[in-house]
């Protein structure tokens, strides 16, 4: 029995004791949950934490997230060498492994819990009208507290990196790293040429399906769309079931796939809980030495013979590089950091963002409903058999890759992503969903509290091409201070007019007569602030898109990979950090433009192709 059995079979017989009434089961249940989210049993086969940490290691590497769990696993693959994976957070828990109950784990030591600054015209619905962007601070990273969808984006995503001077990063260069990690679980994928078999990251399909799964892709066909399609091949577009970084129904981290397997390499040590606030740099040589961090209250240096990796992700990276004086003259002298390189670090910040507060009102009990899933023989389906409503990922059943009618080349190069809930806000009557994503009270209340536990599915709109960027700035020189992130949602006009025309496709996927067999309609409520527009016109939904902005965790492009040619670039096509030796990122910092799929994918592959051009470098 895994860890998560172990807390549903906790739960199971504590409700089988309390009786089966709602509000007993209500309130056994978020204590359980509550329980294991905040403390939880630390797994037996985790990666020991130090308790001793050399002074001298050949690679350092900062962050287990996606990119530095394989690269850590990929260089300790040379016996000869050691290798210190340094991680800000602790270990994962029983709560982490439940696909369905993500969003109890943000806001939890899990989370670097981040907010945005204010913008206008984003967000408004908010808590304090800033968007909520959950990151993963723990062995793992994001990919603890992500939705676990695994797609790649699209061939011409790569060859357009390609194109813009990144030479060795075109699809079909890219491709074998992505098949090279995954370990696809699904046929017929296991016999394509663009999955991989036998990597350490599992891939699979999740098995429970709700009833109107089969609906949203029969309402594909009705469209016109490709049902089954297959998202990773070179035909993206169409809809289906999602494909999930999930291991027999419980979630497959970074850190489980890439790490756990290694936790007893002799080359191998991870110190965790433990802060990087500075790297070292030699100001004569230009060269990064190794890194300062904090532990326990305790400040250790520990130095690199070799090579500084930099992989704290598309938030982090930036922030410790321009502690470090490697960022923008202007801005560390605005902050009081000596610069050291002057580089357009923090800028070219990208993410895919969302409006996740369409709601589809059905006349069936066909959804998810938290209160409804509470019901013991699901806990013990899951702490049994690892099956039933708890592993669908995040509420995520299935997904369509679409085109606009301002995609440029639609056919191959898909703008617009609509993933499938069985649920919606309607059912979240445990208020995590509305805490995942930081919409206040009074907001939810007067749209959604009318309808609360009424049968509802969701469907999410997602820009999967922005146009607009944001950027990362340091607000101080404390590297205990947060950083301060400005989104820049939607502010070039096209992005919202373009997120416009993908809530368009949403609503005529529930006007289709496969979902209108369940009597599917668009909640009626107006949002507040919006009624003075005409309901569903498109003046309607660009105000309705400034109220709910939502994102999925897909931050990159703040230190953006290039030629020499480009002034905008931080590393080169090898991800070395321009002007400074021994100093690599390795995480989704360094996309120059963002892929039209979900980054987690993405993160893996760029750190297996990284992996092979640091062996190619030291093994010459």
């Amino acid at each position: 029995m895994n860890a998560a059995s172990v807390v549903f079979a906790v739960i199971v017989v504590t409700l089988s004791m309390a009786g089966s009434g709602h509000s007993m089961a209500y309130t056994v249940f978020q204590a359980v949950v509550e329980y294991y989210r905040m403390l939880g049993p630390t797994p037996k086969d985790a990666v020991p934490d130090a308790g001793f940490v050399r002074r001298q290691y050949d690679f350092v590497v900062v962050g287990a997230g996606s990119g530095g769990s394989v690269v850590a696993n990929r260089l300790t693959e040379v016996a000869g060498w050691t290798v210190l994976l340094i991680e800000a957070g602790g270990e994962e828990n029983a709560m982490t492994d439940v696909p369905l109950l993500v969003s109890y784990l943000i806001g939890t030591g899990f989370d670097w819990g981040y907010r945005t600054e204010q913008q206008e015209g984003i967000c408004g619905a908010m808590t304090d009208r800033k968007c909520l962007w959950p990151r993963g601070k723990v062995m793992g990273g994001t990919s603890v507290i992500n939705y676990m969808v695994y797609t790649r984006g699209v061939p011409d995503d790569y060859d357009n990196w390609a194109r813009l001077g990144n030479d060795g990063w075109s699809y079909a260069e890219v491709l074998p790293y992505f098949k090279k990690s995954e370990d696809v679980r699904q046929s017929p994928l296991t016999e394509s040429p663009y999955h991989g078999r036998g990597g350490y990251l599992k891939v699979e399909e999740p098995t429970w399906k709700t009833k109107l799964g089969p609906v949203f892709l029969r309402a594909g066909r009705e469209l016109g769309y490709d049902v089954p399609a297959d998202h990773n091949g070179p035909r993206p577009l169409g809809f289906s079931y999602v494909l999930a970084t999930t291991d027999h129904g419980t979630r497959c981290s970074a850190s489980k796939a890439f790490l756990r397997p290694i936790r007893n390499r002799p080359n191998f040590t991870v110190t965790k809980n433990s802060l990087v606030t500075k790297i070292l740099l030699d100001p004569h040589t230009k060269r990064a030495t190794g890194v300062k961090f904090v532990k326990n209250g305790q400040t250790i240096v520990v130095h690199a013979r070799k090579e500084v990796i930099l992989s704290a992700g598309a938030l982090n990276t930036p922030q410790i590089l321009m502690l470090s004086g490697i960022g923008p003259a202007d801005h560390l002298a605005e902050v009081g950091v000596p610069v050291v390189k002057d580089l357009k670090v923090g800028y070219n910040l990208q993410d895919h963002v969302s409006m996740a507060g369409l709601v589809f009102l059905v006349n069936q009990s066909v959804t998810i409903i938290e209160s409804r899933y509470r019901n013991p023989k699901y806990l013990l389906q899951y702490a049994v058999s690892g099956r039933g409503p708890f592993t669908i990922p995040g509420g995520a059943e299935a997904l369509a890759f679409t085109a606009t009618r301002h995609a440029t080349n639609g056919s191959v190069a898909p703008d617009m992503e609509l993933v499938f809930g069985p649920g919606a806000l309607t059912g979240d009557t445990g208020g995590s969903l509305r805490r995942l994503l930081g919409m206040n009270d009074t907001f939810y209340d007067q749209v959604y509290g009318k309808f609360k536990e009424h049968d509802a599915w969701g469907l999410v709109p997602i820009l999967l091409r922005p146009l607009s960027r944001g950027r990362v700035k340091l607000r101080s020189n404390n590297p205990f201070q947060a950083p301060m992130f400005y989104a820049g949602y939607l502010t070039d006009k096209r992005d919202r007019e373009t997120l416009i025309e993908g809530i368009k496709q949403a609503i005529a996927v529930s006007e289709t007569p496969a979902f209108q067999k369940y009597g599917s309609r668009l909640l009626p409520i107006p949002f507040p602030g919006c009624e003075h527009e005409q309901f569903m016109s498109d003046a309607y939904w660009m105000c309705a898109t400034g109220l709910v902005s939502t994102n999925l965790h897909h931050q990159s492009g703040t230190c953006k990979m290039g030629p020499d040619t480009d002034p905008d670039a931080v590393v080169d096509t090898k991800l070395r950090v321009r002007g400074v030796k021994g100093l690599r990122v390795v995480d989704t910092s360094i996309m120059p433009v963002i892929p039209a799929g979900h980054t987690n994918s993405m993160a893996f592959m760029i750190g297996e192709k990284a992996s092979d051009m640091i062996k190619e470098n030291w093994l010459k």
